[in-house]
């Protein structure tokens, strides 16, 4: 089974190509440039580096939301066009499941953080639960990634509380690490850590592995009935919430 993954939920624009256990190709991108500009390029330019053929593809992979209400919304449109012109199913996966699986294994807490201005973040709480216990040494382990707090957006203060209340060390990673690096300091009062540079990001790849198991599980929608999830209203429509209040 062969997966294309994309994300532009956050501040890393990324593309993957993952078939089976093998990944294909991925292209990540963090500068001074709108996914507008970077998702397509960098997509079309990798189909060509490894020669890929669409009508292969068997389904669509992309970071469902939270995230930048724009780059979720490019990235959908992104992932449509993909489903439509290829006729395959989109597999929406939930942006904070995805980044968690880039510490795939830990037997840490993963506490990835999203910066969602207003004060809050986009958060949420894992595990990697063992689904299968090696009976030699030549036997593979396989992990399953358990949510223990869905994502949601709420206040550094609510996620260290919780993050204190489970009382494990946790790892965090994301782009409200840099953030909210102080506060976190001054709340935690477990041990924890971040996340090194090469996986404290969205990657796609995370997002297309964790796609496969959604697809086993049948979960995959067609192309026309996505829509990101943005978890908070946008501050238009926040404003324009307001205003009707008044009015």
């Amino acid at each position: 089974m062969k997966i294309i993954a994309i994300d532009s939920s956050g501040l890393v624009a990324s593309v993957a190509i993952v078939e089976d256990d093998k990944l294909v190709g991925e292209y990540n991108i963090q500068y001074k440039k709108t996914h507008s500009q970077t998702l397509l390029p960098m997509l079309n330019e990798l189909k060509n580096m490894v020669e890929l053929d669409l009508a292969t593809i068997d389904a669509v992979a992309l970071a469902a939301g939270p995230g930048s209400f724009t780059g979720l919304r490019i990235g959908s449109a992104t992932a449509k066009g993909l489903g439509f012109a290829l006729n395959v199913p989109l597999v929406e996966i939930p942006t904070l499941d995805g980044l968690a699986c880039n510490l795939y294994g830990t037997d840490k807490l993963v506490c990835p953080i999203m910066d969602a201005r207003r004060n809050q973040v986009y958060t949420g709480i894992y595990e990697f639960v063992k689904e299968k216990e090696s009976v030699s040494v030549n036997e593979m382990k396989e992990y399953a990634l358990s949510c223990l707090l869905a994502q949601c957006a709420v206040s550094i203060e609510e996620i260290t509380a919780k993050c204190n209340e489970l009382g494990r060390e946790v790892i965090f990673l994301g782009d409200g690490v840099p953030v909210f690096e102080e506060k976190l300091s001054q709340l935690l009062k477990i041990p924890y850590s971040f996340a090194p540079a090469h996986m404290n990001r969205q990657r796609a790849a995370a997002f297309a592995m964790l796609a496969f198991r959604y697809l086993k599980e049948g979960k995959a929608v067609d192309a026309k009935k996505h829509a990101p999830e943005y978890l908070r209203l946008s501050q238009a429509e926040r404003e324009r919430k307001g205003e009707n209040a008044v009015n």
